[in-house]
């Protein structure tokens, strides 16, 4: 394949986690249950601990995340 036949994946159920020290925020976007055809998006923060992070991937199954895209005090992003 070459860079004309190029295909754009869209992620249907995505996240972005912002990591720092003592907690990461979460923010997930997923289609809007009432409104075909729009988002919706939920922000929420969690703490470091192993009971948070737990947490943390239970709701993003949940919700049906495929995809989660990981930034970190640095401001890298991660994949």
């Amino acid at each position: 394949m070459d860079e004309n036949d190029a295909v754009e994946d869209l992620v249907e159920r995505v996240a972005a986690l912002d990591i720092g020290k003592v907690g990461l925020v979460a923010c997930v976007r997923v289609p809007h249950q009432q409104r075909p055809g729009r988002r919706q998006q939920e922000v929420r923060e969690y703490g470091t601990t192993m009971g948070a992070l737990v947490g943390l991937a239970d709701d993003l199954r949940r919700q049906g995340v495929t995809l989660a895209s990981v930034f970190h005090g640095s401001g890298d992003l991660e994949g």
